[in-house]
């Protein structure tokens, strides 16, 4: 047995060696190119900069961001308006019910029904209100989502005519020190701002 795998470990690292034998010699023989991206800045030997953009300001000054605020204040506002719905009813039905069992007009079945219809509510309020933050949720990230995709399309064509390496969002603990002549955050807000009113 211990021979027949020896036997076997050694026509294997032959096949191995022979492949990698034949592997090596045939790309010496058939030399590969290699292409080099135009936009490559270690391969174009431009100047490394990075230009950066005030963040805060951009979420102030971008139409496109205050459009999402406020379609999100109004969800929030409407989902606000339908919580607070449910809960009057329900405290309505309490109250109701609160007020028969205290004149004595309700029967033990009629209590309990009442306790039931109680906690019926209670869950449908419990996940209605799930389903609304979750919603909400979806909608803030989705939105999020949208507003980075336009600022990176604009980035990449702003990009084509600046060259910068790097284009960075300078946000407040995060970096210690930078030049503003690579600020470039008024042309990021005039120019997204120029695009979302285009669309």
């Amino acid at each position: 047995m211990k021979n027949g795998l020896l036997a076997l470990n050694v026509i294997l690292t032959i096949a191995v060696g022979y492949l990698l034998f034949t592997q090596f010699t045939s790309k010496r023989s058939g030399k590969t190119e290699i292409k080099s991206s135009s936009q490559d800045s270690s391969v174009s030997h431009e100047p490394f900069r990075i230009a950066y953009f005030e963040m805060d300001s951009v979420e102030a000054n971008f139409s496109m961001v205050k459009d999402v605020k406020a379609e999100l204040s109004k969800k929030e506002e409407s989902m606000n308006v339908e919580l607070d719905k449910l809960d009057k009813d329900y405290r309505t039905k309490y109250n109701d019910y609160q007020q028969k069992a205290q004149s004595q007009t309700m029967t033990q079945v009629q209590s309990e029904m009442a306790t039931q219809d109680l906690m019926k509510l209670q869950d449908q309020m419990k996940t209605r209100k799930q389903v609304l933050d979750q919603e909400y949720n979806d909608l803030v990230m989705r939105k999020m989502k949208d507003v980075k995709t336009k600022i990176e399309e604009f980035l990449k064509d702003y990009n084509k005519a600046k060259n910068f390496s790097y284009i960075v969002s300078y946000e407040q603990g995060l970096f210690y020190y930078k030049d503003t002549a690579y600020n470039i955050t008024a042309d990021v807000i005039k120019g997204l701002n120029e695009l979302y009113k285009q669309k």
